[in-house]
């Protein structure tokens, strides 16, 4: 029996039943392709965290500021969510409720 993955971002596993065909779980680019990361370094998520990352962070400002795990983890809104996230399930999902960055 293998461990399940680590999500990059919360650090809690990513349960079998978040694997597809279920999908509650992705990679994530860490500069977004549509600014020069296609083929570059991706880490694997929970769906909910890397719905959150996209919620909070602008494409430019994770290609140019947050483009490694530990800028993530180290984003204000990120590190609350990781706290709040942190103390539900692995196998935890929810929509994340709209956009929350300022545009």
């Amino acid at each position: 029996m293998t461990e399940d993955p680590i999500c990059s971002l919360c650090q809690r596993p990513i349960p079998p039943d978040a694997r597809p065909p279920d999908a509650r779980q992705s990679l994530h680019h860490l500069v977004p392709k549509l600014k020069g990361g296609k083929g570059g370094p991706v880490v694997r998520l929970h769906q909910i965290c890397h719905n959150e990352i996209h919620a909070t962070l602008k494409e430019a400002e994770l290609a140019r500021e947050f483009n490694t795990v530990e800028a993530l983890r180290a984003h204000p809104r990120l590190a609350r969510f990781i706290a709040w996230v942190g103390r539900r399930p692995p196998e935890f999902h929810s929509k994340t409720p709209g956009r929350r960055r300022k545009r």
